[in-house]
């Protein structure tokens, strides 16, 4: 068997290893420096020391799923549930306009209020007032129908974490209704649809193996995501995995790097998770590889209320203060936020596929 440094060495070379040298590497019990600086050095050759940021609007809490893990989850009855209008929508916007956000994420449950036809009236009216911003949707499974529409309407990016690639995992993390398959389907009708589609997972979430990140990591090579967002999971104690531990800050900093080598081009995010289990998560999510942060943009009286897990921070924060903080953030970890729309660089036909 390799050495983890020359395991490291092949994963950045070829960006691929054989499944028994993927759990050797991430089962590695030791320091990962090597690792986080060949993961630094391959963002650098390509997004050299830029961060970008986009504004993360939560404006829905309401969610007809019932997923085991998820605070806002439909039987949770001490959930405050809210909605934000369409002009609550648009003042997150312009007020993120002006702080330099040229990225909209807008991220709720899967919230029947919002059909269709509203969610293509607020993307439009974004659209029309901001052109020169990225809208980005998180909003859950839908039909390929929906989602043409809200690409029609002017939305360009979706992002849609598949949690994880293993079914029988799938089974233990979801009520009966829910499919991988359909997950997978929705992800699938997103690329060729024509978005810049984020996935993801949850690293310790409960049951999670290492046999399942390795079936979570071939996943993401058959889809070839843009952006791949993956953070620890954090319990909550309204859901029935409340006594379950949260995951591990280092699993998911390992990961952070192991992605950046599997996908070079790839948007990878220093999540608000790391941030809520270590003071310093998403400084060390960037020293790691990852190239985005997602500052809120939602009103600080409903922040609170959209809460996935325990403890989440920033909850307090205008959103003013919330860039800020993150810009200083950034640049103590050796790096600069810049304003720019953030598209993936993807490879020209002349480099390696």
């Amino acid at each position: 068997m390799k050495t983890f440094p020359e395991l490291v060495q092949t994963l950045r070379e070829t960006r691929n290893l054989p499944d028994p040298e993927l759990k050797a590497l991430l089962e590695h019990q030791g320091p990962d420096e090597v690792l986080f600086q060949a993961a630094d050095k391959t963002r650098r050759e390509i997004y050299g020391d830029e961060v970008y940021i986009r504004g993360l609007i939560e404006f829905t809490n309401y969610c007809r799923n019932n997923c085991y893990y998820c605070g806002i989850r439909r039987d949770n009855k001490n959930a405050e549930r809210y909605r934000l209008s369409q002009e609550e929508i648009l003042d997150c916007c312009e007020e993120g306009y002006a702080l330099g956000f040229r990225t909209f994420v807008l991220q709720g449950g899967e919230d029947p209020y919002y059909t269709d036809a509203r969610i293509c009236a607020i993307v439009t009216e974004i659209r029309r007032r901001f052109p020169d911003c990225a809208i980005t949707l998180s909003i859950g499974e839908k039909s390929r129908e929906s989602y043409q529409a809200f690409f029609d309407a002017g939305a360009n990016r979706y992002l849609l974490r598949h949690e994880t690639a293993s079914e029988p995992h799938y089974r233990s993390l979801h009520p009966d209704g829910m499919q991988l398959s359909n997950r997978k389907r929705c992800l699938y009708d997103l690329k060729e649809i024509g978005y810049q589609v984020g996935s993801g997972f949850m690293v310790g979430s409960p049951g999670q193996t290492t046999e399942c990140i390795i079936q979570d990591l071939r996943f993401l090579q058959d889809l070839q995501p843009d952006m791949i967002g993956i953070g620890p999971y954090i319990t909550h104690p309204d859901t029935p995995f409340a006594a379950c531990p949260s995951g591990s800050v280092d699993l998911t900093l390992r990961l952070v790097a192991v992605l950046r080598l599997m996908f070079p081009y790839a948007l990878l995010p220093a999540t608000t998770a790391l941030g809520t289990l270590h003071p310093l998560g998403r400084e060390l999510g960037l020293k790691a590889g990852a190239n985005v942060v997602m500052p809120n943009l939602s009103p600080v009286s409903v922040r609170k209320l959209y809460e996935l897990y325990e403890n989440k921070i920033c909850t307090g924060e205008e959103a003013a203060q919330c860039r800020g903080c993150l810009e200083r953030r950034v640049d103590s970890a050796g790096y600069q936020i810049v304003t720019a729309i953030g598209n993936v660089k993807r490879e020209s036909a002349g480099e390696r596929g």
